[in-house]
C-alpha cells in the first residue's frame, strides 16, 4: 500500500510545506466545536526552548529571532521562543503565536485578538479574559473594553483588589494544563526544529494535533473534549 516511505530529511520538507494547509485546517476544525463559542477565553504564554549550548545561540539559523529569557513559573532562564496562547476553557485553541522570549505579551495577545478571525468578538455579546500579571496595564485594559473584552487578571502588588478575582483563580489553572498537554504528550519541547520554518511547521503541528483530537472528542460525545489518552499510544 506504501511503495514509498520518505526518509527524515523527506519529512521535513512536506512538513514544512504543509504548514499553511495545517494553519488553515486548524482554523477549520476549531470552528466545528460546540466550544468553540464559549463566552470565556484563558490567555498565557510559555518558552518554546531552542537550544542550550552557547555555540547553537550563536551559530543557529534561529539566531536573531530565537533570544534568552526567563520563565518565571519554572523559575529558569531559556533560549528560545514563546508560544503565546488564546484558548477556551476546554483547552481548544483559537489562536496562537510564535514570538522571542522577550516579546510584551500585552502586544502579542492584541496583535492575535484583532488578527485571528477565530478571536473576532460578537458586536451583540461580550467576552471575557483570563490571564495572569504579565497583561496588566490601564491602557491594555481600556483597549480590550473597546473591542468587548473584559480581562480578569490577579491584582499587582500596590493595585486595589480587582474585582472578581477570588472566582476566577481555579480558572487560571486551564491554561497551565493546556500547557501541560502540548508538552507532555504532544512533545512540544522536543520539536526538533532548527530553522524559523520548521520550528513554525512543528509547533503549528502540534496545535492541529491538540485541535484535531478536541474536534473529535467532541463529535463522539466523549465527556473530557482534552482526553488525549486514547490517541496517546
Amino acid at each position: 500500500m506504501f511503495p514509498h516511505l520518505p526518509q527524515q530529511p523527506g519529512y521535513n520538507k512536506r512538513l514544512r510545506k504543509l504548514a499553511e494547509t495545517m494553519r488553515w485546517l486548524t482554523g477549520v476544525l476549531g470552528q466545528q466545536v460546540s466550544v468553540t463559542g464559549d463566552d470565556v477565553w484563558v490567555a498565557d504564554s510559555t518558552p518554546v526552548e531552542c537550544g542550550r549550548s552557547r555555540e547553537t545561540a550563536k551559530r543557529s539559523d534561529l539566531a536573531g529571532w530565537a533570544e534568552y529569557g526567563y520563565c518565571a513559573s519554572h523559575s529558569r532562564f531559556f533560549w528560545g521562543l514563546r508560544l503565546h496562547l488564546v484558548a477556551t476553557l476546554h483547552g481548544l485553541p483559537l489562536g496562537w503565536a510564535l514570538t522571542g522570549a522577550k516579546a510584551d505579551e500585552r502586544v502579542v495577545c492584541w496583535d492575535m485578538l484583532t488578527g485571528t478571525p477565530a478571536l473576532s468578538v460578537d458586536p451583540e455579546g461580550h467576552q471575557t479574559l483570563i490571564a495572569d500579571k504579565g497583561y496588566n496595564g490601564a491602557e491594555f485594559d481600556a483597549d480590550l473594553n473597546q473591542i468587548g473584552i473584559t480581562l480578569l487578571r490577579p491584582t499587582r502588588k500596590g493595585e486595589a483588589l480587582r474585582a472578581g478575582e477570588r472566582f476566577f483563580k481555579p480558572l487560571r489553572q486551564c491554561v497551565e494544563s493546556i500547557f501541560d498537554t502540548f508538552k507532555g504528550q504532544l512533545n512540544l519541547e522536543q520539536h526538533g526544529g532548527r530553522t524559523i520554518a520548521g520550528v513554525c511547521a512543528r509547533v503549528g503541528q502540534r496545535v492541529l494535533a491538540l485541535t484535531a483530537a478536541i474536534w473529535h472528542n467532541d463529535a463522539i460525545g466523549a465527556p473530557v473534549l482534552r482526553s488525549l489518552t486514547a490517541y496517546d499510544h
